[in-house]
């Protein structure tokens, strides 16, 4: 259907139902064929409609809207397609034949710098796809690739990491519905591969899961005995004490920290929210940070490299991750629970996370203050009038859950007593 294409106009079209749609667009600027493609899925994409000197019918994909296309670049873009189709070029002819050489490795390349910047999980997710799925498939070319060599690779982390190989899964639906969505193949491998499908075993975690007493005693007690690396321990203790996401903790760097104000101070690009998030850090946190920075001291000494500022940095630059984390809790879970516990075993590092906001709830702090303890952003009319940025409360909190988590720990009659305190005090 002809129509002025424009941004207002473009950010107001809702998805057909099913299949797509195309708005051409009789802009004066506009070159013959051009328009906007817009999928069920609700993708948007720039296209040029042109006839090639076969006299077939084409229509190539310029890029999609808004990122990395404009409407004003898009149209410069197929300014200049049209002038090769009237020099007697096929450009979408000659894409094809340039696909078909495309490799897996290839495409996570192009995936990576056309989607994974945008994302706060974007560093993770390309770890993911270079880590497990480039050694096994990264060479073929990706319209070889089968939904069977999809599940043989996921099959193969599940024996390894059953969290981390359903994050696999996750990622590569993404990868190859990119592919898709770009026209690179007909029709993604990985589509509609459920995890339940594969095994049991394959699936997320359970969004209800917390630590109780004793879980949270025989964590924090073994987790630094048990056999996993010291930097890793130091992490997941740092997290349940916090409350923070797992991967701002792996991230965590020391110039985000001031040690005289105890503050630690999380950059909006870190974050999931996108917005920046002040964490007072007890003396139980400061000391782990100060374990972390010996640990970290000794490891680039006796290796001979220099750290890079990373708090919990394992190799020269890498810090570590939360696909680390969770592979070391699955290996060590033995060690790290109680065996007579109806649940043994089974639970994540963000589970860390969820515990220490149930238990923000338990001691008495109200769900406003708790929800802006562990960062959740506020919505609505709230997020709008009310800038009061929390930080007596928040430490206030934070000290408080400290307290209650040395009575569980080392359930002694001072920790008690202090505790029972500084509730009463409250």
């Amino acid at each position: 259907m002809p129509t002025t294409l424009s941004d207002r106009f473009i950010k107001t079209i809702q998805p057909p139902a099913k299949g797509k749609r195309i708005y051409w667009d009789d802009h004066r600027d506009a070159p013959k064929g051009f328009g906007l493609r817009v999928m069920a899925s609700g993708t948007k994409a720039f296209v040029l409609r042109y006839r090639a000197k076969s006299g077939q019918e084409r229509i190539q994909t310029v890029g999609e809207y808004p990122t990395p296309w404009s409407l004003t670049a898009a149209r410069l873009e197929a300014a200049r397609i049209r002038a090769e189709v009237d020099g007697g070029a096929d450009p979408l002819q000659r894409r094809r034949e340039d696909r078909a050489e495309l490799t897996v490795a290839d495409l996570v390349e192009r995936f990576a710098k056309a989607r994974l910047g945008e994302l706060a999980s974007g560093e993770e997710i390309r770890r993911y796809l270079e880590r497990d799925l480039l050694p096994v498939i990264g060479k073929r070319q990706i319209k070889s690739i089968k939904r069977k060599d999809i599940i043989a690779v996921v099959e193969a982390k599940m024996l390894e990491a059953p969290r981390a190989a359903a994050l696999l899964l996750n990622y590569s639906r993404m990868l190859f519905g990119f592919a898709e969505d770009r026209e690179l193949i007909e029709l993604s491998p990985a589509a509609g591969i459920k995890p339940e499908r594969i095994s049991k075993n394959l699936k997320t975690v359970d969004r209800g899961r917390t630590l109780d007493n004793e879980e949270i005693r025989a964590f924090w007690l073994n987790v630094e005995t048990c056999g996993i690396h010291r930097l890793t321990a130091i992490a997941l203790k740092l997290i349940l004490l916090t409350g923070q996401r797992p991967g701002e903790v792996c991230g965590m760097r020391w110039d985000e920290i001031n040690e005289d104000a105890a503050v630690w101070s999380i950059p909006a690009a870190r974050r999931k929210t996108r917005t920046a998030h002040a964490v007072h850090l007890t003396e139980t946190a400061m000391d782990l940070l100060a374990q972390a920075r010996a640990e970290v001291s000794r490891l680039s000494e006796r290796r001979g490299w220099e750290s890079s500022g990373y708090v919990f940095e394992q190799r020269p630059s890498k810090p570590a991750t939360t696909a680390g984390l969770s592979k070391a809790l699955y290996r060590r879970h033995d060690a790290l629970s109680n065996k007579d516990h109806p649940d043994w075993g089974h639970w994540h590092p963000h589970d860390l996370r969820r515990t220490c906001r149930t238990r923000l709830s338990e001691i008495g702090i109200t769900q406003e203050v708790a929800e802006k303890v562990i960062g959740h952003k506020q919505e609505g009319v709230v997020a709008v009038y009310n800038q009061h940025k929390y930080a007596l409360e928040i430490r206030n909190a934070l000290e408080a859950w400290e307290r209650r988590l040395l009575s569980i720990v080392e359930p002694t009659e001072g920790n008690v007593l202090s505790f029972a305190k500084a509730i009463g005090a409250q």
